[in-house]
């Protein structure tokens, strides 16, 4: 259990996304953006970091189980100026005795933060081990696609070409994307799709914008935030009966402070517990802790 709640919950944002996956691929449309001129008019900037914690709830347990940090440089790809994010999670010293789980997920995208370049996914689960490498190609004879290669303890390694549009993200990538929304051009419960790569496949999935909340968020204070949800599949993980939601700051920065969803057995969240290098002033924090 402890696998599949640090899978979904370690990389936030990004793992909100693989929990309401579907595996029928179509171009589909693509997050409704603002008007992106470079790197200097997106909601982040080099140097920027985040750390998670994530927690679990049933009955007696009512405990941290993991973390995750964030992080945004600047890196040169191929000479070009481009944006390298590394994400990392663990488990805790105590829960690394049950079960010890590292994820690290690294994405290089380009400059205006509109297309991703190279991806790479490290994970260890206890016994199990998958890696990808990705490399994005676009134009040329074979067309648009995703160079992957892909290992994993259950099927070993293999190597596939993605099919790829402007709309097609890794994970990592797809959060900054999806940073600068354009909330003026979504309409409030109603599903909007969102594309990403992982593994040696390709997902959809939907997220609904439900509106304005004003909520305390443990360890940082009160916040004014905009709440999305992500609609789950039931299985040996999630009811499938109600939505994954997520909070991110009513503000330039739109950081994601709290995210919660439903299992089988408990409820899982995680929220954020520092923060640094901001582009913007957080003013979305109206009383602290």
């Amino acid at each position: 259990m402890l696998l599949k709640i640090l899978s979904v919950f370690v990389s936030m944002f990004l793992s909100v996304l693989a929990a309401g996956q579907t595996r029928s691929w179509s171009p589909g449309g693509c997050v409704p953006v603002r008007e992106i001129s470079d790197g200097d008019s997106l909601a982040y900037q080099a140097g920027e970091k985040f750390s998670f914690s994530i927690h679990y709830e049933w009955g007696a347990i009512d405990s941290d189980v993991g973390w995750a940090n964030i992080v945004l440089d600047t890196v040169r790809v191929n000479g070009t100026k481009s944006w390298h994010c590394m994400v990392y999670g663990r488990t805790t010293r105590l829960y690394d005795l049950f079960f010890p789980v590292r994820e690290n997920f690294q994405s290089w995208f380009s400059y205006d933060g509109l297309q991703p370049l190279r991806f790479t996914r490290d994970t260890k689960e206890g016994k199990y081990t998958a890696k990808n490498a990705y490399v994005y190609r676009r134009g040329g004879l074979d067309g648009d696609h995703i160079m992957a290669d892909v290992y994993t303890t259950s099927r070993g390694d293999r190597s596939v070409n993605l099919p790829l549009n402007s709309c097609t993200f890794d994970l990592p990538a797809l959060f900054y994307y999806a940073r600068n929304m354009d909330f003026d051009a979504v309409t409030p419960e109603v599903k909007y799709p969102m594309t990403f790569a992982i593994d040696d496949d390709i997902y959809n999935v939907y997220f609904i914008l439900r509106g304005r909340e004003t909520i305390k968020v443990r360890g940082v204070g009160t916040v004014k935030t905009i709440r999305f949800s992500v609609k789950l599949i039931s299985g040996n993980v999630f009811t499938g009966e109600e939505d994954l939601s997520v909070w991110i700051t009513d503000d330039e920065n739109r950081i994601p402070v709290l995210f919660e969803a439903p299992i089988l057995v408990g409820v899982a969240s995680g929220r954020i517990t520092e923060w640094s290098g901001l582009k913007h002033p957080f003013t979305s924090l109206i009383k602290k802790r």
